[in-house]
């Protein structure tokens, strides 16, 4: 019954989207709503701009619109949205260029198109995004086209609406035969932007050059009709049903542009530069529509190598559309195409999609020049962690070394192929961390088109991925045998403050029991900074430095714990898990646990079930393989 309802109200809300009138009755609407004139490029930004923006604390923007579907491109999606769309959208040359996304194979180029037709097909049933056309019209026509030039200055001033454009020959047809020359009773009604419907959206696919036919792009004369109206000029001859006429108003894919035909090309200089194109035996036809297209770098090489291309080079605006570099990032996007799936009754182990993701980004990523920098610090520090010797006001810098970094490495149509042929064996029930190293191992055996030298380089990444996935098993087993781990780490960390703060300030501390003035615990402060390798030398600026960031933090109201200093939660962490290592080397490797040991082992596993999303399986699996590690 809920799905009936709901299948009632969408079908009132398409009725609520439905207006016919005449053109006088639109100018009502003009005047109460005059965004319903915007161009193409000013809808599309305002659509993405409406989903909403968020500033993060580390700068730059990032927009709602591409949330669910892109990840890890937000620098990239703020470059595309203010250097094209933004300028496009205030009616600057930049709009009547093709936009050419640039970049590797599955880097998420054709998803971010889909994403704005599907975008700009939902935004066009909204009150912000609505807007009207001449009836009929087989361009969708803004209807203020109806307005003749000598007049469109005076609208302006009473309006306050610019208007761009002219009539195709259909409407001008129309316009003459069925209403007199008459606009104000020209029919005008509210379209929805549609690729099903060939309304606003439009494809285009090159295919064979020699079966291949331009009127797929600018439509064709009908044969049929041409004995009724005795000429091939006449407007109602001609079949306005190309891919730039159906695209009015919207948005084109061109889709493999560089490996079209040069006679399709050519349609688009005109186009490029004055945003009109050229269909039969008509003046040049107007068109309101961004065309964007995609390739990727060897293809984009070879077409600015030819001199030919030369015109139609300099009228591409070119994005570059990396890979994502991030590992978390990378992780949402395994996670999205694996929900895709009908595979819901195979568990797949925490950690599982993150050594995956570590080993896809360390692919991409290029050898820094920085004293200290390895691939794996660049790959948690671009992950938002700080690491040894590094900060996050670091990144900028790193990136700045190699502009083409992202632009090669393992894409994700590779790993996800081979988490599927992991996902799919018949006797698998989880999918566990292991096992994802192994089937991306065993993929590459059966790769015939690498190199060994790129194959020992790959293998080398997957040992990388094995190494931190193994500290992240020991941490996991080892928090969930500290009983309220969070408590632990926090009286440590208070302890460990307290005794900086006096030793800094030169000042003793007071025991809470008898009173009596100690000085500052030297052999715990020690104990903690040499987890993370603080040298003698080197203990009093670090202390002073976490002084300096709990100030900060006072100052700004904001609570400094254990988890505020990367650093420092390191050490915290590794501290605690030394002074249990024994307990757990000895719980979780032993053949013949006694009853104290059983209940620890289940206690442990049940918490990585409730707590940390195992289930029994990989839990037993995550005990036994940490055992083996503890005993190396």
């Amino acid at each position: 019954m809920n799905f009936i309802k709901r299948l009632e109200e969408f079908r009132s809300l398409e009725k609520q989207n439905t207006w016919e009138g005449t053109f006088y009755d639109y100018l009502q609407v003009v005047k109460e709503k005059p965004w319903v004139t915007q161009l193409a490029h000013s809808r599309i930004y305002n659509m993405i701009y409406d989903a909403g923006v968020e500033e993060p604390e580390h700068g730059g923007k990032r927009y709602k619109f591409f949330n669910k579907e892109i990840f890890g491109l937000d620098k990239t999606l703020e470059k595309l949205v203010e250097e094209y769309f933004h300028p496009a959208a205030r009616r600057l040359d930049v709009r009547k260029r093709i936009l050419l996304l640039m970049g590797p194979v599955s880097g998420g180029k054709s998803t971010l198109v889909a994403m704005l037709k599907k975008g700009l097909e939902r935004y066009s049933r909204t009150e912000r995004g609505a807007l009207y056309a001449i009836k009929n019209c087989p361009m969708h026509e803004e209807p203020l086209h109806l307005i003749p030039k000598d007049l469109r200055e005076d609208f302006e001033k009473e309006y306050g609406v610019y208007i761009e454009g002219e009539l195709c020959p259909s409407c001008r047809m129309m316009l003459e035969t069925e209403y007199g020359g008459n606009i104000e009773n020209v029919l005008v009604e509210r379209i929805i932007l549609s690729e099903d419907n060939r309304v606003g959206i439009g494809t285009f696919t090159p295919s064979d050059p020699k079966s291949q036919d331009i009127a797929d792009l600018t439509g064709s004369i009908d044969f049929s009709t041409i004995a009724e109206y005795g000429s091939e000029s006449d407007p109602r001859a001609y079949r306005f049903d190309g891919e730039l006429n159906i695209a009015n108003r919207g948005i084109m894919e061109f889709q493999e542009m560089l490996k079209c035909d040069e006679k399709f090309l050519w349609n688009l200089l005109s186009l490029s530069q004055e945003g009109n194109f050229k269909a039969g035996r008509f003046a040049l036809i107007y068109a309101d529509e961004m065309i964007v297209a995609h390739t990727n770098e060897n293809e984009y090489k070879s077409f600015i190598s030819n001199k030919k291309n030369e015109a139609l080079q300099s009228r591409i605006i070119v994005m570059k559309i990396p890979y994502n570099l991030k590992v978390r990032e990378e992780v949402k996007i395994y996670d999205k195409l694996i929900k895709q799936s009908d595979l819901k009754d195979i568990h797949i182990a925490p950690h599982a999609l993150r050594v995956a993701s570590i080993f896809s980004v360390l692919t991409r990523l290029k050898e820094s020049k920085k004293q200290g920098m390895d691939l794996v610090k660049k790959m948690k520090l671009y992950d938002g962690e700080d690491v040894e010797g590094f900060k996050q006001k670091d990144v900028s810098e790193l990136q700045a070394e190699h502009t083409d970094e992202g632009m090669s490495g393992v894409d994700p149509r590779y790993v996800i192929n081979r988490l599927s042929s992991a996902l799919i064996r018949t006797t698998t029930k989880c999918i566990n961390p292991l096992d994802v190293l192994r089937t991306l191992k065993d993929g590459l055996d059966q790769h015939p088109s690498i190199t060994k030298e790129e194959r020992d380089r790959l293998l080398n990444f997957i040992s990388i991925a094995r190494k931190e996935y193994d500290e992240l098993a020991k941490k996991e087993v080892q928090k969930a045998f500290v009983y309220s781990f969070e408590d632990s780490a926090r009286v440590l960390f208070d302890n460990y403050l307290d005794n900086v703060e006096a030793y800094c300030n030169g000042v003793k501390l007071k025991d809470p029991i008898t009173d009596e003035e100690l000085d500052p615990d030297e052999k715990l402060m020690r104990s903690i900074e040499e987890q993370i390798g603080v040298s003698e030398s080197a203990k009093k600026s670090f202390r002073e430095e976490i002084l300096i960031r709990l100030s900060s933090y006072a100052r700004k109201g904001k609570r400094f714990d254990y988890k505020s200093h990367e650093r420092l939660r390191e050490a915290v962490e590794k501290k605690l898990f030394a002074d249990l290592k024994d307990v757990v080397k000895i719980t979780t490797s032993t053949k013949t646990p006694d009853a104290e040991q059983l209940k620890r082992i289940n206690e442990v596993s049940a918490k990585l079930i409730d707590e940390y999303g195992y289930c029994s399986i990989c839990a037993n699996e995550l005990l036994k393989y940490v055992g083996s590690l503890l005993n190396r």
